[in-house]
């Protein structure tokens, strides 16, 4: 497990952090509906010439969690600008999966932000997003919401299941369920699904084009949440290189093949493997 000692206010959120290593800073950015616990078997091979820095998204592992609260993509990249500044990073090299790749890219076009390289995959990024069972939870929030945790915990469960190719482990499913059962925790879980908006990504996509740094995209071949050509269209539009396609991994990368992410990132930033 990744420890995330500190707390910061951003934005009016309180926000979980950790950090490992030394050197220049490396950010990794997690999805939905995961945590910074994504990265627990990726960091520790990163950080030998890296300060990595990781966090929790308000509304996510050991962040706040609050009735009310805006846990969309419309937020993240201002609380990750604030973050930015917080940490006095400039152009940190980026790591970033999922909703953590639609941060990144609004935090880059939007924010202005920039990096010293982007490693993304997987990401929500292009239009149409948003499985069927994002669009029924979305029309029955409060329902789902109010279910017995019993009910929630089995759907809970078997939608982490859809994320990997390969069965997760007791242990990977225990961390990446643990934030979202209980009386915080469940109602929290179909926030942030209620607020899964295209807008956000649409208010972006138009921006996309070549980066002012080395851009590798990743995509897992079995990805069963967003379709292997949607990282193809991505890389061609913001990479100057083509799609990387990961075999045997589906959408939660780090989970089915983490030793690709590494090497990845590893190639894209010249580190040496481990602490």
């Amino acid at each position: 497990m990744l420890e995330l000692p500190h707390t910061s206010l951003i934005e009016g959120n309180q926000v979980r952090w950790g950090r490992l290593g030394q050197g220049p800073a490396l950010v990794a950015l997690h999805g939905t509906p995961f945590s910074a616990q994504v990265w627990r078997r990726i960091v520790p091979h990163l950080c030998a010439d890296r300060t990595v820095y990781f966090y929790d998204m308000p509304g996510y592992g050991q962040s706040e969690k609050r009735e009310g609260q805006d846990v969309s993509l419309g937020v993240q990249n201002n609380l990750l600008a604030g973050l930015f500044a917080e940490w006095g990073l400039d152009r940190p090299d980026v790591l970033a999966h999922d909703f953590g790749g639609a941060t990144a890219l609004r935090a880059y076009y939007l924010n202005g932000l920039r990096y010293r390289s982007l490693t993304i995959f997987d990401a929500v990024a292009l239009a149409p997003w948003g499985s069927p069972f994002v669009q029924h939870v979305r029309q029955h929030q409060e329902a789902f919401a109010g279910m017995p945790g019993y009910m929630h915990e089995a759907l809970l469960k078997a939608y982490l299941q859809t994320s990997a190719h390969v069965p997760l482990s007791q242990e990977a499913m225990d961390i990446y369920a643990a934030p979202w059962v209980g009386p915080v925790g469940q109602p929290a879980f179909y926030r942030q699904i209620a607020q899964m908006e295209q807008r956000y990504t649409d208010e972006v996509e138009g921006l996309y084009g070549a980066m002012d740094c080395p851009v590798t995209v990743l995509w897992g071949t079995e990805d069963a949440w967003i379709p292997f050509a949607k990282g193809t269209e991505l890389a061609a539009r913001i990479s100057e290189g083509p799609l990387v396609p990961i075999s045997g991994a589906g959408h939660l990368v780090q989970e089915d093949r983490p030793e690709a992410i590494v090497a990845a990132v590893l190639k894209t930033i010249g580190l040496t493997d481990g602490c």
